[in-house]
Parts: structure tokens; C-alpha cells; sequence
């Protein structure tokens, strides 16, 4: 037996040595949050939204191009019928430009871009909103777990302590002739029993604490974080008609599909745009400085020709409109299309409403459950510790067996048990009430 407390004690200081820091709730949100890759990578998007999100990428303002060409030409001419029968020409010119073009008129369609990068933007803050929802839900319930686990090592240690005492006792009964081997085993073996679940929960516990760190998204190794919050939980009264008003105003993911709902009514209006014309006015301004050179002579004076230098400058401004005459009727199968989109856009707005709404109703129906589960689980550890206390002090008076003795130790285990899990479930399922309302950022 001494071999196993000693096995238990090195257990025990090998968690203390990972279990150093003490962590409360919002400690642990606020170091998740930052740390968590999800929400950066949505942050991310949100900046290619904004960054999208002006007028100048809509269409709005005119485009302006600066052009440099340079043409060379190399030509040889020998023909007896010219004037100059035989002769080499090379030419060489360099003409910068600036050309404008500026969209006058098409359909407003640049408003239209500009709404639909707006809704863009909006729908980037809602993924950050569902992305900071999911890790804060993950971490919650990793922290509550922690919490549990943490109460039933108590639990296990309070019971392995009665079964160590219960050995001593055994021990000096023996040594006045009042109890057996049989006795001793008997109550050897219940702290054998008792230490193994201890170590098993030690274990538990101790991965609780690592999935509390995975889920903060800590990567050291030689640091667990343990909960600093005592477990309780509060007994709200939650009304269905009030929950369904915020579920229908402030879920996340229903706001994603109004947003798509409005993108997709804003795609509409860009098809129904390329039925009007198009105008674009066009200007611009380009000069030709050339030198051309010839091989030949020049017949009047017999002198040779040479080179010389020219050059030319150029302004234009047009304007220009283009209207669609025929297209096979696509313009048409778009815009019917993009009503189709719509609808289905609806529908799965419908069809999500529906859904959350008989979510809602499963999750306050266990959430109320879980109250009166505890509350009979409350009063089932207080007798169930009771029923201790009273074995505990009938078996030293030998009123009971140690069977009897053990079967009470159990059931005081397992109501311990019982009501720990019912809070778990009880705080798992209030978690998931306020998220599936939008309210888990806000509190």
C-alpha cells in the first residue's frame, strides 16, 4: 500500500508541476481570441472587403493609360521603272500617348457595385462574428469540463481518503483480535479500487486542461492552465416567444443569408442594367517624332538623299454608345435566372428559420430538463452524504458490513457523478441557447 501512495503522490506532483497557473473564464476567451486562426483569416477577408469596398473599383471614374511605341523599318527598293532605281529606306520613330476612357452611362451599374460591395463587407463582419461565436463556444466548454473534472478529482480524493482511514481501522481492530485477514483485504482492496479511479481522473483531468489549452490556442508544453472560477451556474427562466424574436434578429448565420438575400436581389439589378445602352467618351493625346534615311540619289540634283527628321502631334475626342440589338435572347435567361437565385435565396431563409425555430424548442426543452435534473440530483448528494457519515460511523461500530459500507461509498460516487454531469450539461446547453440567439458575443 505504500508503494501506492507513493505512486499516487509522484502523480499528483507531476499535474501540480503543469498546473501552476490559475485562469479564470474571461481570462481564457480573451487569450483565445487572439490566438485562435480562424477569426484572423476572417479579419483578413474583411480587409480585401474594405479594401474592395470603393467607388473607384465600381467603374465609376475614367481609366487613363500612358502608351510609348517605337517602330523601326528597314527597306530595299530596286525598281528600274522608279526614279530611284535602287534604293535602301530606314525608318525609325517613337510615339508616346495618353489615352482616356471614361463610362458615361451604363445603367448605373457602378451604383450597384458599390451596394454589392457594401453587402460584401457586411457579410466579412458577419463570418468574423461566427468565427469569434465557435471559439468562444469551444473554449467555454472546454473550460466548464475542466471545472467538472476538477470537482470529481475532489470527490474521489474525499472518498479514497474514507477508504485509507477505513484500512487503518481495520488494521488496529486486527491488532486487538477484533477483525480478520478477511477484513483487512477487504478493505485494502476498496483503496485499491479507490486509487485506481483516482488515477484514471487524474488522467481525465488532466486532458481536460490540454483540450483547454487547445482550445485557447497556447502551443507550450510546460504550462496547463486550471480553472480559477468556482463551478456554479444560474437557474434562468427563459420564454420561447422572447428567444425566437432575438433568434430571428440576431443569429448569425440567418444574417448571412438576408445578406446573401440582398447581394443576390443586387445581381438581379446588374443583369436588368445591360438592357440600356452603353455611352463612354473617349480622349486622348499622342505625339510622332520619326527619322527616316534613304540610300539613294536624288535625280534632279544628283545628290544623295540622306536622312531627315519629322514629327506630328495629335489630339482626339469621341464619344461613343453601344446598344445590344440581338443577343438570343441571353440578356433575358440572365435576368430569369437571377430571379430564380432569389427565390432560392428565400427559401433557404425560410428553410433556416424552420429549422433554428425547432432547434430553439429542443434546446430550451433540455435546458429545463437540466434544471430539474439537478435539482433531484441536488437532493440525492445531500442524502447520499448523509448516508456516509451515518455508515461511516455505523461500520466503526460494526452495525454494518464492509459490503454495506462499500455500496454507500458508490452510491455517494455516483450522485457526485450524476449531478456534476448535469451541470455540464445544463451550462453546454445554456451556452448553445445564447448562441443560436446571437447573444454569446454580447455576454
Amino acid at each position: 500500500m505504500k508503494k501506492i501512495t507513493l505512486f499516487i503522490f509522484l502523480q499528483f506532483l507531476f499535474l501540480s508541476i503543469f498546473s501552476q497557473t490559475e485562469i479564470t473564464l474571461s481570462e481564457a476567451i480573451k487569450i483565445g481570441l487572439e490566438n485562435n486562426y480562424q477569426i484572423k483569416i476572417a479579419e483578413k477577408r474583411k480587409e480585401i472587403a474594405s479594401n474592395n469596398n470603393t467607388l473607384k473599383n465600381t467603374g465609376r471614374y475614367p481609366v487613363v493609360d500612358f502608351n510609348i511605341n517605337n517602330n523601326n523599318s528597314f527597306s530595299n527598293s530596286n525598281n528600274p521603272a522608279s526614279f530611284i532605281p535602287k534604293n535602301n529606306i530606314i525608318t525609325s520613330g517613337i510615339t508616346p500617348s495618353i489615352d482616356g476612357r471614361w463610362t458615361i452611362f451604363d445603367g448605373f451599374k457602378f451604383k450597384m457595385n458599390k451596394s454589392r460591395f457594401e453587402q460584401l463587407e457586411i457579410q466579412s463582419d458577419a463570418q468574423i462574428a461566427i468565427a469569434i461565436e465557435n471559439n468562444i463556444q469551444a473554449i467555454m466548454q472546454a473550460y466548464y469540463n475542466a471545472q467538472i473534472q476538477k470537482e470529481q478529482l475532489k470527490v474521489i480524493q474525499e472518498i479514497l481518503q474514507l477508504s485509507k482511514d477505513k484500512i487503518e481501522y481495520q488494521e488496529i481492530k486486527k491488532e486487538f483480535a477484533q477483525a480478520g485477514n478477511f477484513d483487512v483485504l477487504q478493505s485494502q482492496n476498496a483503496f485499491l479500487n479507490d486509487s485506481t479511479t483516482l488515477l484514471i481522473q487524474q488522467n481525465t483531468y488532466q486532458t481536460a486542461l490540454l483540450n483547454l489549452k487547445l482550445a485557447m490556442g497556447i502551443q507550450t508544453d510546460d504550462i496547463l492552465y486550471q480553472p480559477a472560477d468556482e463551478l456554479n451556474f444560474e437557474e434562468n427562466k427563459y420564454q420561447y416567444k422572447d428567444l425566437e424574436e432575438k433568434l430571428f434578429s440576431s443569429n448569425n448565420n440567418l444574417k448571412q443569408l438576408f445578406i446573401a438575400q440582398q447581394i443576390n436581389k443586387i445581381n438581379t439589378d446588374l443583369q436588368k442594367a445591360n438592357l440600356y445602352p452603353t455611352i463612354s467618351l473617349g480622349s486622348g493625346i499622342s505625339f510622332n517624332e520619326g527619322y527616316a534615311w534613304q540610300s539613294g540619289i536624288n535625280p534632279f540634283n544628283q545628290e544623295s538623299i540622306g536622312g531627315n527628321f519629322s514629327n506630328n502631334l495629335n489630339y482626339y475626342l469621341n464619344v461613343s454608345a453601344t446598344y445590344n440589338i440581338f443577343d438570343a435572347g441571353q440578356r433575358k435567361r440572365n435576368i430569369e435566372n437571377a430571379n430564380i437565385e432569389e427565390e432560392i435565396a428565400q427559401l433557404n431563409i425560410d428553410d433556416l428559420k424552420q429549422s433554428l425555430s425547432s432547434r430553439l424548442k429542443i434546446i430550451l426543452n433540455n435546458y429545463n430538463n437540466q434544471l430539474q435534473l439537478i435539482s433531484l440530483t441536488e437532493q440525492l448528494i445531500e442524502n447520499s452524504k448523509q448516508n456516509l457519515d451515518i455508515a461511516n460511523e455505523r461500520y466503526k461500530g460494526s452495525l454494518i458490513s464492509s459490503f454495506d459500507y462499500r455500496n454507500v461509498q458508490l452510491a455517494y460516487i455516483n450522485a457526485s457523478q450524476t449531478r456534476l454531469n448535469a451541470i455540464f450539461n445544463l451550462k453546454n446547453t445554456e451556452i448553445e441557447l445564447i448562441k443560436i440567439i446571437g447573444g454569446l458575443i454580447q455576454q
